[in-house]
This record gives structure tokens, sequence and C-alpha cells, in this order.
């Protein structure tokens, strides 16, 4: 049976917008706490902001350059935009009907409530009109728009006021007045007794706006959010020093074309059509809010320690089970590999690791790559310790690391102060993999240790990201790796790798071969099994691959997070392939790859999806996990993962997704449990330890 593009094959972004649902979905679980949805709520936001600065941005640009190519579901860039915009209206009212109907309401129910200006008592309204006076006045700039002075250049994702004034001469006038992002968005009014009222800063400056433009009559006034195009261009090839340049982009950054105008429901007519015609803006790109502008500001609210008890805690991340009760980290590696799974046990194994080669003389050189790093990373300190001991210190950061270019361009100038070699990558390659390799002077000789990983080297991220990594000495490995570090540094043309795969070399053919090992194991008569946890499938020459799998018998199970450009259970070509995702507490992160191999089975981890950016456009690594117990703690999680009923939605053959049909089903949390049997490993090992 023929199936045409769109019956094949998943548009990229209206997968992610259906991942993005599913975040969503969390601020509605009536199970968690209100601070806990509130915060889902804000993700939801957050994720939606950044795909209107690039995925959607990007899209207009292709528009704009007449670009016509279709994508692997048949859409043109035009097609997609129509798309997009009718799944985000639709979006943006049901992330307003979670906080006005349910959660506001909620948190009325814990004292905690929102008043509009009008509703302010007597008191309340002195309060306001004094903050207004004392906090809001000084910093406030009314920005006046006629011939002489045209609209200001509002920055990204600001909030601004839009007004029309009479003058005496009864004409209409226009002016701009930017919302502090200096002072608290919630400002706190005193209420009724046990009570704990805000109002919101918009709010006040909105009803005390004659102060600034006195001698004016203000017709009209509305809430306008822009979020523009922030897309970083460059061409690095032209580009004599490529901090340099990412620098300077990231300045224009904040004033790139307008792709979507929020602006608040009950705003004027007049006030949007002027806005609009302004910014560029079409009426696809207009979304009417129904509330206060901006729902990332939650996470800021979520962080008031007076209601602490409104947010679900964190599960305590425990002490590695592979290194429990190993002193010496070279030592126990030595002995047999280890693995770190992350946020269920400690991040600190790895900073103890690079910690002890910063303070071990026979430590001679560290070799890091380094893509998104917390704002007060310890692992850059530690690093700028090494290299001031006399050590060898080469870093690998990446400046392209999308919203986090200005952190890593400041961290490179230290690491460079300090005496490390800083390499910023490839021309045109991100370098996406997670490697740290630690040469070592033994009395056998010269020995490499590395520390391979899913995930960033980010001490703040790793107790909120689910991410595996393996420490390991052995040869074939680390020579890799070693190989690896002097492609990205040097000039090499040609590297032949022993044990681990790195795109864009060998690591698409890497992943064919794996599957057609597969298929060509059923066609023989055997079985064929394929298991991959990742957070995105997008590219079309894997998923034509994993359906020619589908097509001989291959039983292919997929746990992908977010977004998926195949179709599963679809009859014909992938009624053997399952799809699901799992969005819970924790952000699923970690790429796992398993491949059945006739009962001899292998398992990879690695740092890449199945894109094309991954495979063909970015540094990144597989590698295998080859010692038995490791490879029995991956098969189990990939287990429990697969057992999960309470966090899953399955995809079905139309593409959409649905929460899996719990009933006769026992309630498994796939990441609540696998926190507890963090727990109760450690806590085995600790009685074992002591002989109870």
């Amino acid at each position: 049976m023929e199936h045409n593009q769109d019956q094949k094959y998943i548009n990229r972004e209206l997968s992610w917008l259906m991942f993005n649902d599913r975040v969503l979905e969390e601020a509605y679980d009536k199970d968690s706490k209100v601070f806990t949805r509130l915060k889902f709520l804000a993700i939801t936001a957050s994720n939606l902001d950044e795909f209107f600065m690039v995925r959607v941005a990007g899209l207009k640009q292709q528009m704009a350059a007449k670009y016509r190519k279709r994508d692997i579901s048949g859409r043109t860039p035009e097609e997609q935009l129509n798309a997009i915009y009718i799944e985000t209206q639709l979006m943006m009212k049901k992330i307003y009907s979670c906080l006005n109907k349910s959660l506001m309401p909620k948190l009325e129910e814990y004292g905690i409530r929102f008043r509009k200006y009008g509703e302010l008592n007597e008191k309340q309204a002195v309060y306001a009109s004094d903050f207004f006076d004392e906090f809001c006045f000084p910093a406030l700039t009314p920005l006046a728009v006629d011939a002489g002075r045209p609209f200001p250049l509002l920055q990204t994702k600001s909030i601004n006021i839009g007004l029309m004034l009479a003058s005496t001469a009864e004409e209409e006038l226009f002016a701009v007045v930017k919302v502090p992002t200096v002072l608290p968005r919630f400002v706190e009014i005193h209420g009724e007794e046990g009570a704990t009222e805000y109002i919101f800063l918009e709010e006040i400056i909105l009803n005390n706006l004659e102060k600034l433009f006195t001698g004016y009559e203000i017709m009209e006034k509305s809430i306008f959010r822009i979020t523009r195009d922030s897309d970083l261009e460059m061409d690095e090839d032209d580009a004599e020093d490529l901090l340099i340049q990412i620098e300077k982009n990231i300045k224009r950054r904040k004033w790139g074309a307008a792709v979507r105008l929020e602006i608040q429901s009950k705003g004027d007519k007049k006030i949007r059509k002027f806005i609009k015609k302004r910014l560029e803006v079409k009426d696809e790109e207009t979304y009417e809010i129904n509330g206060p502008l901006d729902p990332t500001c939650w996470f800021d609210f979520i962080e008031n320690k007076k209601f602490a008890h409104l947010l679900d805690m964190l599960p305590k991340p425990q002490d590695s089970i592979d290194f429990f009760g190993q002193e010496d980290l070279f030592e126990a590696i030595k002995e047999r590999d280890r693995l770190l799974h992350h946020p269920y046990e400690s991040f600190y194994k790895v900073l103890e690791f690079i910690e002890q080669a910063v303070e071990d003389p026979k430590v001679l050189a560290i070799k890091q790559t380094l893509y998104r790093v917390s704002n007060n990373s310890p692992i850059i300190s530690k690093l700028i310790n090494a290299a001031e001991n006399g050590k060898q210190v080469t870093v690998v950061v990446e400046l392209k690391a999308r919203f986090d270019e200005e952190r890593n361009i400041l961290w490179a100038r230290k690491l460079e102060q300090a005496g490390c070699h800083v390499v910023y990558g490839l021309p045109g390659l991100k370098i996406h993999s997670k490697a740290l390799l630690i040469v070592r002077r033994e009395e056998d000789g010269i020995r490499r240790y590395v520390h391979l990983s899913t995930g960033n080297y980010n001490d703040t991220t790793a107790t909120l990201y689910e991410d595996i990594g393996l420490f390991t000495c052995r040869e074939d490995i680390c020579i890799d790796v070693s190989n690896m570090f002097n492609m990205i540094t040097g000039y090499t043309k040609t590297v032949h790798y022993k044990k681990i795969f790195v795109a864009p070399g060998n690591l698409r053919n890497g992943f064919e071969y794996y599957i057609d090992r597969e298929i060509s194991n059923v066609r023989a008569g055997g079985e064929g099994h394929i298991i991959a946890k990742l957070n995105s499938l997008i590219d079309q020459g894997i998923i034509d691959k994993l359906y020619e799998a589908s097509q001989v018998g291959v039983k292919i199970e997929l746990i992908i997070r977010g977004m998926c450009g195949l179709r599963s259970k679809v009859d014909g070509f992938s009624e053997n392939i399952t799809v699901r995702s799992i969005v819970g507490t924790f952000l699923e992160h970690s790429r796992i790859y398993y491949f059945y191999n006739g009962g001899d089975d292998d398992l990879f981890l690695s740092s890449a999806d199945w894109m094309e950016r991954n495979l063909d456009r970015r540094i990144e690594i597989l590698f295998p996990v080859e010692e038995l117990q490791l490879k029995k703690r991956l098969q189990d999680f990939l287990d429990v993962l697969l057992a999960d009923t309470e966090k899953t939605r399955i995809q079905l053959d139309d593409g959409t997704y649905k929460d899996l049909d719990r009933r006769g089903k026992e309630a498994i949390n796939a990441q609540m449990l696998m926190h507890q049997k963090a727990v109760e490993a450690i806590n085995k090992a600790k009685k074992d330890m002591i002989g109870l």
C-alpha cells in the first residue's frame, strides 16, 4: 500500500507543539501541588517563547526568501506556519484556561489572591498609588510616537503599555510605556486577615499613567508583549574570531523582527491596529490574552519561601551505588567501568572526579567539552585550579549553545586568563558531545581515564534532567576519545574509531548498521528487537530505516519525550513500532539505544538524538556500555520506563497522543520508582558494609 508524505511522516513543528501540550497537561494534574502545576504552566510558556523566537522565525525567513521546498510531511514553509498559528492560538487559550479556571481558584483556597486595580479597597488603593509614586514613576520613561519620535525599539519578551491620548487640540496621539523589569512583577498588598493579596505591577502602572502624561487625556490603553526573531545568524567561515562575532550577534538578538504580538483581550482596537502596523505583524500572529501577559513570571512566584509547602519537593539525589565505598576514583575505574545515573544519583561524583584529577600530581592533562554550564559552575573553577597547578588543560567551549552564548563567552575568557587552552569548536558544527579525558602517569605507563555522558556538565540541571554518564579507562575507548579531541582542536582529515561512533563521521552509518543487523537476523528466521530512548526522532533516513525494520517483523519500542516524525502502528509499514512519551517531574534527557543482536545484545549511550542536525551537523558521540552489570542496570531502567502507567502517553496511528489505558494495570511512576530503587540500593550497601 502506498502512503503519501503526510501519512508517513509528522511535521516537526506540529510534533513539537504536541510535546508542549503534554507539558501543559502536567499543569492540569490535580495530583500535583498547585505551585508544581504553576511551574509546568511557566515551562509551557517558556518553551513556546523559544519556539516562536527560533522555529517560527526561521520559517518566516524561509518565506521571505521565497523558499518553497516541502518538509518530510509534504508541507511548504507557508503551510507549516498556517498550521502553527492555528495550533498555537489553541494552546494559548488552553494555557489561560488552566490559569484562570483551575490554578487561580486553587491559589485562593490557600489564601493567595490576585486583585485588579478596581477591586482594591481604599487602603490598598492608597498603597498602590504610593508604590507607583515611590518606585514606578522614577523608573518609567514615557515614549511618544510622532513624526519626530519614531516607534521605539522594544525588546523581545518585554511587557509594554500602549496609549492613545487626546491633546487640547483634539488630535489623537500614541505613546508607549515599558514595564520595568527592575521592579517586582508581583506587588504584595495588605489583604484580609489570613489572606495574602497581590496585584501585578503593570496593573499599578496602567492605572496611574495620568501622572506621566500631565495635560493630556488618556483615551485608551492596552498592555502588550512582543516576541522577536532571536536566532543568531553568522557566516562562520568569514568570522576571524568566532567569539567576537557571536558577541556582536547577541546584542542584535533583542531587536530582531517581531514574530508574535500578545495583547490583552480587552485592549483597544485602535491601539492594536497601530502596533500591528508599526511592527508589521499580521492578524494570525496576534494573540488576544485573557489574563496577565507572560506566564513565565510564575517561575519567580513559586520561589517564594513563604509558600514552600505548595511546591512538591524534588526527590533527593542519592550517593552513587557504583562508587559506594570507593575513595580513590581512579582505582575504582581501573577495577571496572562505572555508571552514574542522575538525578537519582548525585552529580557530585563527576565534580569529585575532576577535583581528584586537579589535586593528583600524577595527572598530566585534562581535556573537556562544555556545552551548557551553570551560572556559578564549580567545574570551571576546578579547571582553572588545574591550570594554575601546572596541568595542561584543554577546554572545548561551544559558543553557539542557543541562549547560553553569553555565559559561555564569559567562562571561555576566564579559562583563557587562567592559562587553559580554549577551543571554540569547528566552523559549521556545534560541539554537542559530552566528554572528559584525563591523562595520568602511572607506574606501568600513561593511562587515560574518560567520562562520557548523555547530558551537560551542569550541576544545576543535573538535579532536574535525567542523564547517564560512563566512567571508563578501557584503552580502546580512551584512544577513540583522544582522537576525537585531536580532531576538534587540530587538523585531522580521517579518524578511525574502534569503539565509539562520532558525528558527522560514522555515527549515521553506525546506527544504520545496527538497525540493518536486526533486519538481517529476522530475515534469517531469528528475532529482532530495538529499544530507543531519546528526545527527538525527526531524521527521515532513520525513520525510513525503522519502517523497513518494522515491515520485516523487528519489534521496535521507542521512548521519545519530544518530537517524533514517525507514525507508529500504521498498517503496512509501522505496525511493529510503538511510540511512547514520558513527561514528569524530571526532564527525560538520556539517549539509550538497545539492539537485541540475536540475544547477544548491544547497548549504547549517546549525546545524539535521531535528528539530521545531530547526525550530520554536530560533533556527537555514541559509546558502548559493555560490562554485564552495567548493561543490566540500563536494561532494568528501560524495563521500568516501558512499565510506566502514570506519566506515559502513547502515540496513536494518526500521530496524536493519549494517556495510557491504566485499567487493570499497576500504578507505576517510572521516575519515582527509579528514585526509590536508588534509595534502596544505597541503603542496602550501607547495611552490608556494617554487616547488618
